[in-house]
């Protein structure tokens, strides 16, 4: 398994204005995100609208993707739902040779038992050709998967190889470093607890404004797992604004403006989203003409 240590994004998918996937513009986006040092990249994600996408668009984002890319990052592709019958047919059935491990959502809508969100993983690292990355985000999914049932899964499983946390609680990420087995990854998935949960001992980030301002949030990142926390804090206070403006209207509204900005791809979305309003785009947009480079 290549490094998942760092700085990932979760890629949108950008579409055009007729509501096609916009093959340039991903293309453009993954250029970004290689020559801003992100570390890898995260391809179907919840940021990169994969429920509203059909078959045959995820077969052409992963291609570009994998194209844009040729091998020098590394690459995770989201595998999840809420059928795990379906999930283990998909699994055994789908090529993802070009991938290095796989992010799985726990459970959502159905909402299970802890016991239920064990055994779901269970049955997924029992055919993955690929190490997982669980997550957990209970704002989504509507349960939250504790501590105690990571580990659990981490401990049983070698190919479980780490936690996407986005339960928004500190005092969970800390008791999820504190008992996880040694080598296993506890990765923030949200922006703002990132570099928290970095100096608490974690691992790194798989980010959505990252992808927007790639360099310094990279910066950011590094400089935080190098226990430089003065500095790695000097570019989270620059980027908090934003941070924080990109998720007011929805993901991944609020991120395609940043990327309408930088003239890299529009701000369309999929219903049931829809674009930001001109309010939030024009204090993006503010935010975005008061980022400045921070020096090295």
């Amino acid at each position: 398994m290549k490094e998942l240590r760092g700085a990932g994004v979760a890629l949108i998918t950008p579409f055009t204005e007729d509501g096609h996937v916009d093959v340039e513009a991903l293309k453009k986006v993954v250029a970004f995100n290689i020559e801003g040092h992100i570390d890898y990249l995260v391809v179907l994600g919840t940021t990169a609208e994969s429920v509203t996408l059909s078959k045959a668009e995820k077969q052409l984002v992963m291609s570009t993707v994998e194209e844009a890319n040729a091998g020098i990052l590394p690459l995770v592709i989201g595998v999840g739902g809420n059928n795990t019958m379906a999930l283990v047919a998909e699994l055994q059935s789908v090529d993802l040779s070009a991938y290095d491990a796989i992010l799985s959502v726990s459970p959502y809508y159905n909402r299970p038992t802890q016991e239920g969100i064990y055994q779901h993983f269970a049955a997924l690292a029992q055919v993955s050709p690929l190490p997982i990355i669980v997550y957990n985000v209970p704002g989504r999914t509507g349960s939250n998967m504790l501590p105690e049932t990571v580990v659990r899964l981490a401990k049983k499983f070698e190919n479980i190889v780490a936690v996407k946390e986005a339960c928004g609680d500190m005092t969970q990420v800390q008791e999820l470093i504190s008992k996880r087995p040694a080598g296993f990854l506890v990765l923030s998935g949200d922006d703002i607890t990132a570099l928290p949960t970095i100096v608490a001992g974690g691992d790194g980030v798989i980010s959505v404004i990252g992808q927007g301002l790639p360099e310094e949030f990279s910066k950011m990142v590094h400089e935080g797992l190098e226990g430089n926390t003065e500095l790695a804090y000097s570019y989270h206070y620059k980027m908090q604004e934003g941070m924080k403006l990109i998720f007011e209207e929805g993901n991944p509204a609020g991120i395609k403006v940043v990327f309408e900005y930088l003239g890299i791809a529009k701000p369309f979305v999929r219903l049931p989203l829809i674009t930001a309003s001109d309010s939030l785009k024009h204090r993006i947009v503010s935010f975005m003409e008061s980022m400045i480079r921070i020096p090295a």
